[in-house]
């Protein structure tokens, strides 16, 4: 691996990045985008079909422009965003991997694309048998009884995974009080449980990583409803303990939830319900390729053991006289957690991502997505602090102990990455790693493109030895630099006012 100069950066290099200003301020009034031909039919007076006071001359404010104006504008601006199509996201923990054209096209097939949640059952057949040969899939690559597809989206999952385990304690007699949360787990874990109407405690880790077995024996007592683990969890290690921490908890009456966030490094390889998972969710936009980000739609369908099947949320799929139909008889239901069936044009494209792969595809992926973290953390091990040795899967965690040491901290790496052309890692977390750098590749990458985010990485830990002060003033090569980010997060801006005349 060589490592790049400032003047040397192999991804990117300077290049015209226009300023740009708001419609809004380059507008004049008479300007249009459109030309329309002169109406052929009787003109209508707007007033009069809808009545004068629901008719305005103008919208107040409101820009115009030109046709090529339009397009330069909203052209200029596509090029200042970051996308998978351009390049790596090292995001840890979100697995944000590049999405086959092949989804896209399986979702927009227009029997899919245009079906209504209200037609009769007899013309959804085929939506229907997408719904449940991706609910067979996702039971297979689990090792789980029973899924349902409606949760929305991770958090909304991992909601719907702890009422289902409050649903199935209470029919037992008592919801009881706690929820175990390890401190390497997920970070919505503790909202979770609050928002179920539990307590949460904290369980600590060992120097490795892993789950403190001794002081899980402890906690375990007859108050605790669950623990929520992640595993691989957010150091990117795998519980190599976890069948016997789901003993200690199955012993005491206890569950074991399993956040999904990383079954990007298991698909294939170990099954949760074959290792003592009771409930469990799955990010359909992190490990089985759906779109992710920009406020959804997402899905985080939850699979779970035969003894939570009963409470699962209502309609479930059913099989009666030949077809496909929903089951609204479910006396011990949560109810319905989302509207109609889910997010069903993300159960299309994760059901053509698995098919598309097959079984031995998954597998290839998951061992590439592991392959992928290992090249980049042996690479990177003589440059940055590595806080625990372990074996790590999908991810891997470094910290900033020695670029700290400089005053260069992980958010100035992070930063000055920008300016190599990538998208930054995810930064400061896990919080049980002080100043982390968590990066994670997914299988989709080449060696090509891991080679030059190496190289990035180790300029920048040479950057810092040699001139702390160009990364301290990242990134250099944007429009915008450093901003002031405790007024953008106190005090936001995001509506344009207009001047004075």
């Amino acid at each position: 691996m060589n490592e790049t100069t400032q003047s040397g950066i192999k991804k990117v290099r300077s290049h015209l990045t226009q300023n740009e200003s708001l419609l809004f301020e380059i507008s004049s009034p008479g300007k249009k985008a459109y030309q329309l031909p002169e109406l052929d039919v009787p003109a209508v007076d707007p007033e009069q079909a809808l009545g004068a006071g629901h008719v305005r001359s103008e919208i107040q404010h409101f820009p115009e422009v030109s046709e090529v104006e339009a397009i330069r504008h909203f052209t200029r601006l596509s090029t200042y965003n970051y996308a998978i199509d351009l390049g790596l996201y090292p995001l840890g923990s979100c697995t944000m991997k590049y999405n086959p054209r092949i989804n896209e096209v399986a979702a927009r097939t227009e029997g899919l694309a245009w079906a209504h949640p209200y037609q009769p059952d007899a013309l959804s057949q085929g939506a229907m048998e997408v719904v449940a040969a991706l609910e067979a899939a996702l039971i297979e690559i689990t090792g789980m009884d029973a899924v349902t597809l409606q949760p929305a989206a991770g958090a909304h999952g991992e909601w719907t995974g702890i009422m289902l385990v409050r649903a199935l304690l209470e029919s037992r007699g008592n919801a009881r009080k706690k929820i175990l949360v390890p401190d390497s787990a997920h970070g919505t874990n503790p909202a979770t449980a609050a928002m179920c109407g539990y307590t949460v405690e904290n369980v600590a880790s060992t120097s490795r990583g892993l789950i403190d077995l001794a002081a899980l024996e402890k906690q375990a007592t007859e108050d605790v409803a669950a623990m929520m683990i992640t595993n691989p969890n957010t150091v990117g290690v795998f519980e190599e303990n976890i069948v016997k921490a789901a003993e200690i908890l199955h012993a005491r009456g206890a569950l074991v939830y399993m956040d999904g966030a990383n079954m990007n490094a298991l698909v294939g390889i170990a099954r949760p319900g074959d290792f003592g998972v009771d409930v469990m969710h799955i990010n359909l936009h992190k490990t089985f390729s759906t779109p992710h980000g920009g406020g959804g739609p997402g899905a985080g369908p939850v699979a779970v053991q035969k003894d939570l099947i009963p409470f699962l949320p209502t309609p479930r799929l059913a099989r009666r006289d030949n077809q496909w139909t929903w089951n609204y008889d479910l006396p011990q239901t949560i109810g319905k957690v989302r509207a109609f069936y889910g997010n069903f044009g993300v159960l299309v494209r994760a059901l053509a991502y698995i098919l598309a792969h097959g079984g031995p595809g998954l597998r290839n992926a998951t061992m590439d997505a592991i392959l992928n973290a290992n090249y980049i953390r042996k690479f990177l091990e003589p440059h940055y602090e590595l806080p625990y040795t372990s074996p790590c899967m999908h991810e891997c965690v470094f910290s900033d102990d020695r670029q700290a040491a400089k005053g260069v901290k992980t958010g100035d790496i992070a930063k000055r990455l920008i300016d190599y052309g990538f998208h930054p890692y995810t930064v400061s977390f896990p919080l049980i790693v002080h100043g982390a750098l968590m990066i994670e590749p997914t299988e989709t990458e080449s060696k090509r493109e891991l080679d030059l985010f190496i190289d990035a990485l180790i300029s920048i830990a040479g950057e810092v030895d040699s001139n702390p002060e160009l990364v301290l003033k990242a990134p250099h090569m944007t429009r915008t630099s450093r901003v002031d980010e405790v007024t953008a997060a106190r005090k936001p801006i995001v509506r344009w006012q207009p001047g004075p005349a």
